[in-house]
């Protein structure tokens, strides 16, 4: 007689009936409720509405807070038994013990997760492991009436329960699913299955009537198949704890820092259960919400870390976007995130943890090495739509050829079961297993947080040494990457940029945050230059603890569902509210420390002189209207000032500017409008040339039907075609140096001004525009057709630039359709060329001979009033002679962004500055940028950070005019690496590799 195939249904309802009776309810808690709209501290828990709850009862809205008193006592007929309390209030929830420190988090069951990677709920609290009977309860806890992603279900109260947990039940549910897990997802006929299948059959049988000796029995029968362990590995996976907390998403800021203290309570009592539990948390922005509001919570935190069971992990302030954040600061993420692990927990972080960011820069393995970071933990890579990326393990080689040893996780998440599938699809689904002995399994609940429960930890028990399934072993991250790095010379490269084919809407979603987050990247760069003249000069001190704190509240702003614009609509009002104090306090502070550094620089009999600074590293001839509101036309030295009579306004000289509706012109471009506003011709008259394609207008404002979320836009929104904004009139002028015409454009709801303008002496055509944007489910993008032959754009990234294909021959080359660039994006051909600049715009397609700029799009989902708002950004279209690299576009775009500066001078302070004309650090050599000048961060010295631009061997002399003792070249740690000697003609002799970046520490005196 066949044999008669075993139901696979039937086995699962079977596991579903070991989890009911696994805990038995012997008595309600009584529940009060203090219910508040925002959270409120521990010693002011009884200062909300006092609510009086049982379960089924409402307790408040989406976002709303409360502290549950829970009071009860156990009943004497649990004496002798494991009682434990049962909790979910249907919202998140921190028990706190009576001095109020967090204790664990309970997460309610129901919250929005994955549940083919285990149920996120956490509503279990282990009261004691044999009770009295008679024990008094009585505990605190702080809720949000919200799920792990910031749903709402319901504001009810589920359950608050005393009960006796059957341990006997409890570990033979787990022995049951790891091995049910097993049969379903090995994928195979082979004996070790059927046997499986068979001892979860036979277990069923015993099982339908339950008793004790039948679950003894069952687990004897399981327990042989749990003993069978593996043979000699072919492969060993690292198994470690994770939490990835998203700082904000689909909850704001202020969650998040009860988010921490739930997930980092709830892992310290497992770590108490499990002796082998092994976790890791990144992002030192939470370290330090929990160090400020639970300074106990984290004492035994770090404790644990001196133990080597809990990991810090990432070498970042918090785990940023890489495509729109500015060089530097991924340059104070990398800083501030290493100095904190370093001075808090003595750590020297060698490991970048970033496993959802939107895409990768082509910067970031420089960065990383010139940080003491080798090795990268990612997995978003596995989101992409159309490819694979080759490999789970390989060498990431950026733009200066700097290599950084990576690794995808082969389960392809961050949120693992840990169960038999996780090490299953590891070792099925591993790339690089031909060459690799280890792969790396994270498991436990993240995005929302809460982490590993105990789930994890007892199939992890079970997993580690079974037969069928490679050996999982738990431990830190990082011991798993020094044995990947064991067998370093057989892993293959991958050069440039991690592109993900995904999540391109986030270079141009929530745009008003995208454009603080530029202006005060640029703020905070004129802001350390103007301190560190005053500084060195002696006129001024610098304001070392506000530059960090106000460079920490940025980098948090910089967070990956952030500055991407993929949070919720609170996220981005409080983000906004904050940007605006913060760039009108560093522009505070700029202008003092400018006027501190003028103080010394009246010269002697001047009225009313002002002080005019260039905070770039070559002199500019230009026209400002910067003193007085006035025009003049001023020439300021490399990295200094020039001092300038206020008193006497300068003549303006006979320009030959053209200004009318359809036409701008100056002696180096006539321009042409159409009737309906966009640009027919842009003729460069030095050159003799259109800069235009022939008969295709330019500045086209064109907007697509665009019906997707934060993350994404339809990639055939092109194919339905575009309709524009129609021009509804258009004045002329001139102004002073500039000739102008402004426009004014309307679409459905919404309307635009632009003011277009030359300026004399430039080829620049500047588009200042200012947007009333209030249209749902619309892309606008300014559409600029070149007559430039090429198969490449040019695009400006941090510390260098990309060239990306403007063809699509494979499908590679067409998931890149929208791409990243920063100030600049550039088409050339050898003899000629024409560059667009802007000041706070990052999306871009470049298809053929023509540049689309995404400016603007309005997503519902998760913000459902995503950027229906008044907007402002300036772009501007540059044609130049010979390609990008001999016209220096790098240098128009870094002042488009970073205007010439003035103040005024007020006589004497005593400071060493000489008056009249100075620069302050002068750089003479050809495609090296000076980025940043700032003090040093434990040490009376300014660090001078350079790159060099083109992707060529450079030479440059830097010349320091300011008063100092040495120089020498450092990381970007600040450490010095070696000593520079002052070269015979003066300043330090530096050598670049192509898109090398170099650290100068300058010792004053």
């Amino acid at each position: 007689m066949p044999h008669t195939p075993i139901n696979m249904d039937v086995l699962r309802q079977t596991l579903r009936g070991i989890e009911s009776r696994i805990y038995t309810k012997v008595a309600p808690l009584a529940m009060t409720a203090y219910a508040t709209k925002e959270p409120v501290v521990f010693a002011e828990r009884e200062s909300g509405e006092r609510l009086e709850l049982q379960a089924g009862d409402r307790w408040g809205e989406r976002w709303d807070c409360a502290w549950f008193h829970f009071r009860g006592t156990v009943p004497e007929a649990a004496a002798g038994q494991p009682v434990v309390l049962l909790i979910d209030v249907n919202g998140e929830l921190c028990l706190f013990d009576e001095e109020g420190t967090p204790l664990q988090g309970l997460t309610n069951v129901n919250s929005e997760f994955d549940l083919t990677l285990g149920l996120p709920g956490k509503r279990v609290f282990r009261l004691a492991e044999r009770a009295s009977g008679g024990e008094t309860v009585d505990l605190w806890g702080d809720a949000g009436n919200n799920d792990l992603f910031g749903f709402f279900r319901s504001g009810t109260v589920k359950e608050a329960d005393i009960a006796i947990c059957h341990e006997d039940v409890r570990q033979l549910y787990y022995d049951y699913e790891v091995l049910l897990d097993y049969a379903e997802n090995a994928g195979d006929k082979s004996a070790r299955t059927a046997r499986i299948v068979q001892a979860l059959y036979d277990a069923h049988l015993l099982l339908r009537r339950p008793s004790d000796e039948a679950v003894a029995e069952a687990r004897r029968i399981l327990g042989a198949e749990l003993a069978k362990r593996g043979g000699d590995p072919t492969m060993t996976a690292t198994a470690v704890g994770h939490a990835h907390i998203d700082l904000a998403w689909l909850w704001p800021i202020r969650e998040t820092y009860r988010k921490g203290a739930r997930t980092f309570s709830t892992v310290l009592r497992n770590m108490e259960r499990y002796p082998d539990y092994v976790f890791g948390a990144s992002q030192p922005q939470l370290y330090q919400w929990v160090k400020e509001q639970h300074p106990k919570l984290y004492a035994q935190i770090k404790a644990r870390i001196a133990e080597g069971r809990w990991e810090a992990q990432g070498a970042m302030w918090v785990e940023p976007d890489t495509n729109v954040s500015g060089g530097e600061a991924l340059v104070r993420q990398i800083l501030y995130g290493k100095r904190f692990f370093r001075d808090e927990f003595g750590l020297d972080m060698r490991m970048l943890w970033v496993p959802d960011v939107f895409g990768y820069s082509a910067a970031l393995p420089q960065l990383l090495k010139l940080s003491g970071v080798d090795y990268v933990m990612t997995q978003k890579l596995s989101w992409s739509v159309h490819n694979d990326h080759p490999h789970h393990t390989f060498f990431w080689e950026g733009l200066d050829g700097s290599r950084v040893l990576t690794h995808l996780p082969p389960e392809d998440t961050y949120n693992g079961p840990a169960l038999p599938r996780s090490v299953l699809k590891a070792e099925r689904d591993y790339y690089d297993k031909n060459v690799s002995d280890h792969c790396l399994v994270v498991f436990g609940i993240g995005d929302g947080g809460g982490g590993p429960g105990e789930e994890h930890l007892e199939r992890l028990a079970r997993v580690k040494n079974l037969q069928g399934l490679i050996p999982v072993k738990q431990e830190p991250a990082i011991a798993f990457f020094d044995k990947l790095s064991e067998n370093a010379s057989r892993y293959k490269s991958w050069k440039g940029e991690l592109y993900l084919e995904k999540h391109q809407g986030t270079l141009t979603s929530q745009a008003r945050n995208k454009r603080f987050n530029r202006k005060l990247e640029k703020a905070l760069r004129e802001l350390e230059f103007a301190a560190s003249l005053a500084h060195a000069s002696g006129t001024g001190v610098y304001p070392a603890e506000e530059l960090e704190t106000i460079w920490k509240e940025v980098l948090l702003y910089q967070f990956h569902d952030i500055l991407p614009g993929s949070s919720i609509t609170r996220v981005f009002d409080e983000s906004l509210a904050r940007y605006e104090v913060l760039l009108a306090r560093v522009n505070e502070l700029t202008a003092g420390a400018y006027r501190d550094a003028a103080a010394a620089m009246a010269p002697s009999g001047a009225e009313r002189a002002a002080v005019v600074f260039n905070s770039l590293p070559w002199a500019r001839t230009e026209w400002t209207n910067a003193v007085g509101g006035e025009w003049r036309e001023v020439t300021v030295p490399a990295m200094g000032y020039t001092v300038v009579d206020a008193a006497a306004p300068q003549a303006l000289p006979a320009f030959e500017l053209r200004a009318a509706d359809d036409a701008l012109e100056n002696e180096l471009v006539r321009v042409t409008f159409l009737a309906d506003g966009s640009i027919g011709s842009v003729y460069d008259k030095t050159l003799r040339r259109e800069v235009l394609a022939p008969n295709e207008p330019a500045n086209v404002l064109a907007v697509y039907a665009d019906n997707g979320d934060a993350w994404d836009f339809p990639e055939d929104y092109a194919a339905a075609g575009a309709e524009r904004m129609t021009l509804t009139g258009a004045r002329a002028f001139v102004d002073g140096p500039q000739a102008v015409v402004e426009q004014r454009y309307a679409y459905g709801s919404s309307t635009l001004v632009q003011r277009v303008s030359l300026t004399a002496g430039s080829k620049q055509l500047a588009f200042a525009t200012e947007a009333d944007w209030q249209e749902n489910g619309r892309m606008l993008r300014a559409i600029f057709p070149l007559n430039v032959y090429t198969d490449a754009a040019n695009c400006e990234i941090q510390f260098g630039h990309l060239k990306r294909p403007t063809h699509r021959n494979t499908m590679w080359e067409y998931a890149k359709d929208e791409i990243c660039a920063h100030q600049w994006i550039d088409l050339s051909q050898p003899d000629f060329g024409a560059a667009l600049l802007n000041d706070c715009k990052y999306g871009y397609s470049a298809n053929g001979h023509t540049i689309s700029i995404n400016l603007l799009r309005s997503p519902s989902y998760p913000d459902p009033v995503c950027d229906r708002a008044e907007h402002r950004f300036d772009y501007a279209l540059l044609p130049h002679e010979g390609d990008f690299l001999a016209a220096e576009v790098y240098k128009a775009a870094y002042a488009f962004n970073s205007p010439l500066a003035a103040a005024e001078a007020g006589g004497s302070a005593g400071g060493a500055l000489p008056a009249d004309r100075f620069s302050a650090l002068e750089l003479d050599g050809r495609g090296v940028m000076l980025e940043a000048v700032k003090k040093a961060e434990d040490e009376n010295a300014l660090i001078v950070r350079l790159y060099e631009t083109s992707g060529a061997n450079a030479s440059a002399r830097l010349q320091v005019r300011l008063a100092h003792e040495s120089a020498a070249l450092a990381d970007l740690m600040e450490r010095e690496t070696s000593a520079l000697a002052a070269a015979e003609a003066g300043g330090y002799e530096l050598s670049f590799g192509p898109f090398e970046i170099k650290t100068v520490k300058i010792n004053l005196s």
